[in-house]
């Protein structure tokens, strides 16, 4: 697997919290805003945020050839625009022409927690078609607690590589005591490491901050793209600005109407849906190493694999072992790019023989754990941002949990159990969620353009039929394939469209196919 892919893995996969493994499941939704903001003229505080519209940007140059970087103050609380601040991380890479520069495009990976500084300078500013970068300067803004914008901070990198291990289908009392514990420390290990972001790192604050950058860049309008959690970062926006809302691709959508657990609970039969295509695939390679028999053949063989890993762990070479929990890891992380899948033959391959080094990188590459053994900060943000953003999936508890397992393995038999447990992080979170689930239709917006694709595992093609459905404006464009998100991966069917969106205003017809 190439750089470039690692990074869109890492930064672009966890759409409903990265979700899944690191029990960053706390879902995502935004608090119902009311009133709606409407930024320095007409809003409470007007004068204090004001001030914020009012800032320039001071381009410099960041070391990296083509890109500059800046920074835009924003206000922690926005109900208290004149207290504390907050510097979120600005990069661009300007137009390249030819043709007339039509503003700037905004683009976010997802996560929540993904840098968008980093996906921009390491894909979008590069990689993004040459007429949409011709026409467009390309920006990447940090969220609030993301990255280089005060980044949450949690755990230590020893730390986290404990966190990561503990055992996440929990056979006994005293498995389920542990999970809790772990999911305790972290959270408080944020509270303690992080107490002035951690209350202020929601959707809703985030969607306001890109108002302030929008204004800073000197756009009327927002053009946007964002991709998986950052669809919903986006529609969010046009909830709340839909006049200053202007050309948003909303690719790999997820759905705000939904709780929670069901969140969870479909995504969980998103990366079933993966898995079985990923099995369809295997089974007709000659290296597949879970036979070559049947599609359930194989899905038992990686079950299999998995109780193997849950009572002994595959060595690894190094001091941390390949058990169930980072093995599972490293298969969901194939799950994103089908690009991923003879890499994940070869890791299944080699810990099936005992070596489990190549699962494990994978499993690292999900969690962005460097060499050197630390951790971005994209676990941490991805799940103070979600369990902010709606209430916890399971409030009461464990006891919670084991009466979803059945609910959730029946949606996935192969990641069901794993998925349900994830899903308790939120319940020990030290803020309470500001947000609840409920559709948005961000009334008077123009056209938005939702992307869904039919076997995505991380959000389930319903959820971009469900968002296109609420927006009053939305209209639905279907990639029918494998892999997370859709625009720049390969289909020029689905890059002409959105191209032709972004550089003429044009939207796809509602419900256009492409494969």
């Amino acid at each position: 697997m190439d750089s470039r892919r690692l990074l869109r893995i890492s930064a672009t996969a966890l759409a409903v919290g990265g979700l899944v493994l690191s029990g960053c499941t706390g879902g995502s939704g935004a608090a119902a805003p009311s009133p709606h903001p409407t930024g320095p003229s007409g809003a409470a505080g007007s004068a204090a945020l004001g001030k914020f519209y009012e800032q320039k940007i001071s381009w410099r140059d960041c070391g990296v050839p083509g890109f500059q970087c800046g920074t835009v103050r924003v206000p922690l609380d926005y109900a208290k625009p004149a207290g504390e601040q907050v510097k979120l991380a600005v990069s661009r890479v300007k137009a390249t022409g030819p043709g007339k520069r039509l503003g700037s495009l905004l683009v976010n990976p997802g996560g929540p927690g993904g840098s968008a500084v980093g996906y921009l300078q390491g894909y979008a500013g590069i990689g993004y078609p040459a007429p949409v970068r011709a026409r467009y300067d390309i920006v990447g803004v940090d969220p609030r607690g993301v990255a280089r914008s005060e980044p949450v901070e949690c755990l230590t990198g020893p730390q986290m590589d404990t966190y990561t291990q503990v055992d996440m289908t929990p056979d006994s009392a005293a498995e389920q005591n542990a999970l809790a514990a772990s999911y305790k420390d972290f959270a408080a290990a944020c509270q303690k490491r992080s107490p002035k972001v951690l209350p202020h790192v929601s959707t809703v604050e985030a969607a306001r901050d890109m108002d302030v950058v929008r204004a800073a860049l000197g756009d009327e309008k927002l053009t946007y793209v964002g991709a998986s959690y950052g669809t919903f970062l986006g529609a969010t926006y046009a909830e709340l600005f839909p006049q200053r809302t202007g050309r948003l691709v909303l690719d790999g959508a997820m759905d705000p109407s939904l709780s929670a657990e069901q969140l969870n609970r479909e995504q969980t039969a998103g990366f079933e849906t993966a898995i079985n295509a990923f099995a369809a695939d295997c089974v007709k390679k000659t290296d597949c190493p879970l036979g070559s028999s049947s599609v359930p053949a194989a899905l038992e063989a990686l079950r299999g694999f998995f109780r193997a890993t849950d009572v002994k762990p595959v060595p690894t070479g190094e001091k941390r072992a390949l058990g169930e929990s980072l093995a599972t890891t490293g298969v969901i992380a194939a799950m994103y790019d089908e690009g991923a899948w003879p890499q994940l033959r070869e890791a299944l391959t080699a810990a099936m023989s005992g070596q489990g080094a190549d699962l494990l990188a994978l499993a690292d590459s999900y969690y962005e754990r460097e060499a050197d053994g630390t951790y971005a900060n994209l676990m941490f943000a991805n799940t103070a941002v979600n369990c902010l953003d709606l209430p916890p999936a399971f409030s009461a508890g464990p006891t919670a949990v084991e009466k979803a397992v059945p609910s959730f393995e029946k949606a996935s038999p192969v990641f069901g159990r794993n998925l349900a447990w994830a899903a308790l992080n939120c319940t020990y979170w030290p803020t309470p969620a500001t947000g609840r689930p409920h559709r948005i239709t961000a009334e008077g917006a123009p056209p938005i353009v939702v992307v869904g694709t039919t076997r995505d595992p991380a959000t389930p093609y319903r959820w971009a039929r469900s968002l296109a459905d609420q927006l009053s404006s939305g209209t639905l464009l279907t990639y029918d394939g494998d892999g997370h998100t859709a625009y720049g991966r390969g289909s020029d069917c689905i890059d002409t469209a959105i191209n032709a969106y972004l550089l003429e205003g044009t939207a796809p017809q509602d419900g256009k196919r492409c494969s």
